[in-house]
């Protein structure tokens, strides 16, 4: 019954919410009432779970107190016949009987005890297994006693040819034990019957032999209740019985039919879901009440409403000062200000934020407009324009110094260019639109006022900020007759810019297109090589001029094609810096140089080059801790080389993880000393294991005279600062006896050897290959 009302009230509450009823009242009435049911419902389901469990536990302990009770009747019935039968056994002249075999004395004193306790058997069982009675008809045989009596057992159950019955026993003693009076009482139905009425709940008893229970019933636990459900719940408690004979396994079963005892709680059910409906129909009416009084006010909002969605103007009359009244007051206030509001969404929406430029999305509306307005004979210009070296502001200057950089560039747009759209793609990305251009209008002179727009020099916070930048132009309709096509083609155009260099613009050319095409497919490539292991190592050979041996070698990656062959570092590398793809080949160069280094006589080193990107990464050092305890080699034969870029980004942030690298013992080389703007002071930053000079400066040895000057200042500060110097680039002898006379201590380049692969390290390291040839010349 609870479950039902339990299930009844989610019903309904499920059907209210599926329905849409026309008066909000309606639904605040029914909705209330709705909860209500259901709190209600919950409520007494859980009322009516708890009284049938309640009943349930009460049962249960009922029937167990009951057989309790039932032992308790058993015992004190069989102590007292033991009591009788101790009397008569310790009777003189009963033992004197029993002693000399009398069989008449033993018969009237039988009969006598048994008519005194009401019993209908008594017998005694001697020594030698005798049976002495005075009617012996369905005594049990005396050999299936004797064990039992001889062991002391003095009460149990027996069976008779009339059936199981109660029995007590006493020893005979003259003064040995001579035998056994036993005295018996039938366990039949009637008996039962009798306990049965003693019990405070209607119950049921049987005493069975184990042998003639059902399987359920003779493997239950003994002394406990448990539940069987039959034609209907019953609940069964068995118990195991003393015995005074072998052979036999009484229990005492007891059974009580459980919805006798909960038909009691069934009134106090009725009342529990009366009292619920009731509590229901007044909820129901008050809710009804208070949502009239709510709702009749905001029918007024409701029409009002209804009228501004048809575009009328609506103003409401404030005729109270209470909640509805105030509410009617803000809603005049929205009216007002919904038409302001949404000039600014759509502002917002079409509009960058931090410049106030149209976005991407205006400048392609109004691009798509452009060109379906275009006459013929006229020419559009779309023009790509990404700034140079803008994240070198934001990192040296900071964030907001970058913003205010964008905001003085659109500002400078705008002035120079007041008849073109000019809107910020995102980052430092912007977007020029001219439109009406002649036929014979000169391009290049409307490209090189573009390009003067970034020249003005610009200042923020007091400190001067370079600002370049490239530019990508296509023009329509030669370019692109769509917007898409446009855009596509001006980005390509602007990718073309930035690598002829910095500060330049280009336009779009047809080959761009197939240029952009395969540098995808050389991504493409790329990445499958890396999953494939498409590269290998090749290494060129460090030379002491000091001790005038073979010390070490650079690692160089190759990457020989499937179809193209060989492609050149250069053009690879620089693709997988722009990608990203560079992190991965580099991990790879660093586990395998260190593997292949293994294999190396314990004095040879191996150079590894490690790119901005890959250092700024996190987890170079677990990746370099990782290749040295894969390949076993000592970590101050690892040489990582880096360049000076690794300090624009976060100097804080690359000196700790440089001081973690050398804390696990690998050496540090600055790679292209000189090249860079700040090399000196990030030579006192950080103290560098060596300084490769670039090679640069070796080629002007044999041009200018101020090279050797160079190579002198380089290798005297790097001597005074503890660091070994090493030239790059070295491919005469000229260069070489400059440089080992200046102090260079270490020389790398083809006048030694070419980068030779990973199997031809063995050779020269046996005979000292191009050193050697040197020293011999």
């Amino acid at each position: 019954m609870a479950s039902a009302i339990g299930n009844a009230a989610r019903a309904a509450m499920a059907r209210l919410a599926g329905l849409q009823f026309g008066a909000l009242s309606t639904r605040i009435a029914l909705l209330y009432a709705g909860l209500f049911a259901l709190v209600l419902g919950l409520i007494v389901s859980l009322a009516v779970g708890g009284l049938a469990r309640f009943g349930e536990a009460s049962a249960s302990r009922d029937l167990a107190a009951n057989a309790r009770v039932f032992d308790e009747i058993l015992a004190a019935r069989a102590r007292q016949m033991g009591d009788q039968a101790d009397v008569l056994a310790h009777d003189f002249g009963f033992r004197e009987a029993v002693a000399t075999a009398d069989a008449a004395t033993i018969a009237s004193a039988l009969t006598s005890l048994e008519d005194r306790v009401r019993s209908d058997m008594a017998f005694v069982v001697t020594l030698e297994g005798e049976l002495l009675a005075a009617d012996a008809s369905g005594v049990p045989a005396p050999d299936t006693l004797w064990a039992r009596l001889d062991e002391g057992g003095k009460r149990g159950i027996i069976r008779t040819d009339r059936g199981l019955a109660l029995a007590a026993a006493s020893p005979i003693e003259a003064p040995d034990l001579i035998g056994w009076l036993v005295i018996a009482q039938p366990l039949d139905r009637a008996e039962l019957d009798r306990l049965v009425d003693l019990a405070p709940i209607a119950l049921e008893a049987q005493v069975v032999e184990a042998a003639r229970q059902p399987a359920w019933l003779r493997n239950a636990k003994a002394d406990a209740v448990f539940e069987r459900q039959e034609n209907e719940r019953l609940l069964y408690h068995v118990s195991n019985l003393a015995v005074l004979q072998d052979g036999i396994a009484p229990r005492l079963v007891l059974r009580h039919a459980l919805e006798k005892s909960l038909s009691a709680y069934t009134e106090l059910k009725v009342w529990l879901v009366l009292l619920a409906a009731g509590g229901i129909m007044l909820v129901l009416g008050l809710s009804w009440k208070v949502a009239r009084s709510v709702t009749e006010p905001l029918q007024q909002l409701d029409e009002a409403t209804r009228l501004i969605g048809e575009g009328r103007e609506v103003s409401l009359n404030i005729a109270t000062d209470d909640e509805i009244g105030r509410l009617a007051g803000s809603f005049n206030q929205m009216v007002a200000a919904i038409e302001e509001r949404e000039r600014q969404i759509i502002h917002v929406g079409l509009h960058d934020g931090l410049t106030g430029l149209p976005n991407r999305k205006l400048f392609t509306e109004q691009l798509a407009n452009t060109l379906s307005r275009r006459r013929a004979g006229e020419q559009v210009m779309v023009a790509y324009i990404d700034l140079d070296d803008f994240k070198m502001v934001n990192d040296t200057l900071g964030h907001p110094a970058g913003d205010t950089l964008l905001r003085m560039v659109a500002g400078h747009l705008c002035e120079d260019l007041p008849d073109a759209l000019i809107a910020r793609l995102g980052g430092d990305e912007f977007a020029i639109l001219i439109d009406g251009i002649g036929d014979k209008a000169s391009l290049g002179n409307i490209a090189d006022a573009l390009q003067r727009s970034f020249e003005r020099p610009l200042s923020i916070n007091g400190q001067h900020a370079a600002c370049g930048a490239s530019i990508g132009i296509a023009m329509a309709p030669g370019d692109g007759e769509d917007g898409t096509t446009l855009m596509k083609n001006a980005d390509l155009a602007l990718y073309r810019a930035k690598h002829e260099g910095k500060s330049t613009y280009h336009f779009f050319e047809p080959s761009l297109d197939e240029a952009a095409r395969q540098r995808r497919q050389l991504e493409l490539d790329l990445r499958a090589a890396i999953k494939e292991g498409g590269f290998e190592l090749n290494f060129q050979p460090l030379y002491s001029l000091a001790e005038k041996r073979l010390t070490g070698f650079e690692a160089l990656i190759r990457w020989n094609h499937p179809t193209r062959g060989r492609v050149n570092p250069a053009e690879f590398i620089a693709l997988a810096e722009e990608t990203g793809l560079i992190i991965p080949i580099g991990e790879w160069v660093l586990r395998e140089a260190c593997h292949q280094a293994s294999t190396w006589p314990d004095n040879v080193t191996v150079a590894v080059n490690v790119s901005p990107k890959q250092f700024t990464a996190t987890g170079i050092v677990s990746t370099v801790l990782s290749a040295l305890s894969s390949s076993g080699i000592a970590p101050a034969r690892l040489e990582l080389e880096i360049t000076e870029s690794i300090f624009i980004a976060d100097i804080e942030t690359t000196l700790a993880t440089l001081h973690s690298l050398r804390n696990l013992g690998v050496k540090i080389a600055l790679d292209d000393f000189g090249t860079g703007y700040s090399s000196l002071s990030y030579l006192r930053s950080f103290p560098f294991d060596k300084v490769k000079i670039d090679k640069s400066f070796v080629e002007d040895l044999g041009t200018s005279s101020s090279g050797h000057a160079m190579i002198r200042a380089i290798t005297t500060l790097a001597n005074a600062l503890g660091m070994a110097t090493l030239a790059e680039g070295v491919e005469d002898v000229a260069q070489f006896e400059v440089l080992e006379r200046e102090g260079c201590q270490n020389i790398q380049g083809y006048l030694f050897s070419r980068p030779v692969p990973a199997g031809a390290v063995a050779a020269m390291l046996r005979d000292g290959a191009g050193y050697q040839r040197l020293l011999s010349a």
